[in-house]
């Protein structure tokens, strides 16, 4: 039992910087409090006295604003961050070393008894405000950006952010390397968002505006060969497009207005 307690503080250490003594976190910390509220109560439900077992889930979320059913299974070194608002509801599984933040939902989408709920497993990080919904598969190492709803699973090391989710990067060797880099480098992914995750619908966009592009040259040098070969039809001049592209980020502002080369050779 005190190997688990030393666990729970050590892990408050590793992931949230505020954290000053362990004193604090064993006083201060709801999310500690309603971890250990569910051991007890979860042990109780395991002995068939299911009522005292709810009874006692419902105290810990009335002191602690987080609510976990007795029956959810959950891993060790779980850490919920500041916690309020946080549903995890009766058939979820959360594996080891995870970690939620305040106003996440891990809910159900049918009334049928039976397995409902997602199944997270290890290093697996749902920022605040997230929804991940059903009985679906996180996979390990997978960050959900804050507010995503997510509804389908998740391979392991992707982030999904958006709603519903997207996949805005899925797990690569070059890409694995460097989040373990990064994740050394600064201990997690605060509220599951990396600083250099694209925007699924800008890129898709993007991709578009850069075809339109090649389309418009070829349309125009076709429009050119048939006037050289006598067509006399009206071919009036299309407008211009200027180089346009959705940008998210003020890097990429300062990196366009700097950079003469245009947008897909930017990204190639």
């Amino acid at each position: 039992m005190f190997e688990r307690l030393k666990e729970d503080v050590q892990c408050v250490f590793e992931r949230d910087p505020a954290a000053r003594t362990a004193f604090e976190i064993l006083t201060t910390y709801p999310g500690i409090h309603a971890v250990w509220a569910h051991r007890l109560s979860h042990r109780l439900w395991g002995m068939d006295l299911k009522w005292l077992a709810r009874v006692l889930s419902n105290l810990a979320r009335l002191f602690t604003g987080i609510e976990i059913h007795p029956a959810a299974r959950l891993g060790r070194r779980f850490f919920i961050d500041h916690g309020m608002g946080v549903v995890i509801g009766e058939t979820a599984v959360i594996g080891d070393d995870c970690t939620l933040y305040h106003g996440v939902t891990l809910g159900g989408t049918r009334w049928q008894k039976g397995k409902r709920h997602p199944t997270l497993g290890d290093n697996v990080v749902v920022g605040a405000g997230a929804k991940v919904l059903g009985p679906i598969d996180i996979g390990d190492g997978a960050r959900i950006g804050s507010n995503a709803v997510v509804v389908n699973s998740v391979p392991a090391g992707a982030t999904v952010v958006g709603v519903p989710g997207k996949l805005v990067e899925r797990p690569n060797d070059a890409h694995t390397q460097r989040r373990v880099a990064t994740a050394k480098k600064i201990g997690f992914d605060a509220y599951g968002a990396t600083r250099d995750a694209p925007d699924p619908v800008a890129h898709a966009i993007n991709c578009m505006l850069d075809h339109l592009h090649v389309m418009d040259q070829k349309m125009q040098h076709m429009c050119e060969a048939l006037k050289r070969l006598g067509l006399d039809e009206d071919m009036s001049d299309l407008p211009t497009l200027d180089r346009c592209e959705i940008m998210t980020k003020v890097e990429d502002v300062q990196h366009l207005e700097g950079d003469p080369e245009s947008s897909v050779e930017r990204r190639e």
